[in-house]
């Protein structure tokens, strides 16, 4: 198994993708740690992921949330051996009417909770820890309405490579999956009416060479690679699964 005894904490975990990886850690050996909001969500990923897992309720726009988490999983664990720091949101909306809080609302969870939970978890990680962030095709290619959302994805890519800087004397790797258009619920939080999410789900469809959306266990798998031994000597880097959006 790829994470055999492995403590893996996977912000975002209690839907979609973070979820799907949560499992996919989980089958690999690794014990695992989910965070979320929603109450629901939590509940339900709980029940999914057995006794053996964590669900915590953490607002990543909270540094305080953030540490006393990192904090109740070490006083558990003692450790983190990976970080999947996959939570994220976006709304939707042309430039002239984006607002100051709408660009507040996206940088303090898609940003700011990244970078702190990175600055938190970083110092319980021991030599071969590995973090994964999980970035967009967004912050490859210009979307109409989108320059907010592709903003943040294109910080966290910096961060990516700044973090993987600075944590590689350490021995601990920074790397990021970025995926492309993924069948998850995260495109009905956009804010986009039914209409308008059907007509860019087949806009999409049709660019995407692979003429699909993606799944979230194929996001999942690249994240496991970062996550692994697989990955040992892959540092800084942008793993990216778009079905060939940004790169054909």
């Amino acid at each position: 198994m790829k994470l055999k005894d492995k403590i893996a904490l996977v912000t975002g975990g209690t839907s979609g993708i973070g979820l799907e990886t949560a499992k996919l850690f989980q089958q690999e050996g690794a014990t695992v740690i989910v965070t979320g909001t929603q109450a629901a969500h939590l509940k339900d990923a709980a029940q999914a992921l057995g006794n053996t897992a964590m669900a915590l309720a953490v607002d990543l726009r909270d540094v305080a949330q953030i540490s006393r988490a990192v904090a109740d999983i070490v006083d558990t664990h003692g450790r983190i051996d990976v970080v999947f720091a996959n939570a994220g949101a976006g709304k939707a909306a042309p430039l002239d009417a984006v607002t100051p809080e709408q660009i507040t609302e996206q940088f303090s969870l898609n940003f700011n909770g990244v970078f702190f939970v990175i600055q938190k978890a970083a110092p319980h990680m021991p030599k071969g820890g590995s973090i994964v962030v999980t970035t967009s095709f967004l912050n490859e290619v210009g979307t109409p309405g989108l320059s907010i959302l592709s903003a943040t994805k294109a910080a966290v890519r910096s961060l990516v490579r700044s973090a993987g800087a600075e944590l590689a004397p350490r021995g601990i790797r920074v790397n990021a999956v970025s995926p492309g258009p993924i069948e998850t619920p995260f495109h009905s939080k956009l804010g986009l009416s039914e209409k308008q999410l059907a007509d860019t789900g087949e806009a999409i469809t049709s660019a995407v060479p692979l003429k699909r959306f993606g799944q979230p266990l194929e996001i999942a798998r690249a994240a496991l690679y970062l996550a692994s031994d697989d990955a040992s000597f892959v540092t800084g880097t942008e793993l990216v699964v778009d079905g060939g959006l940004t790169q054909i």
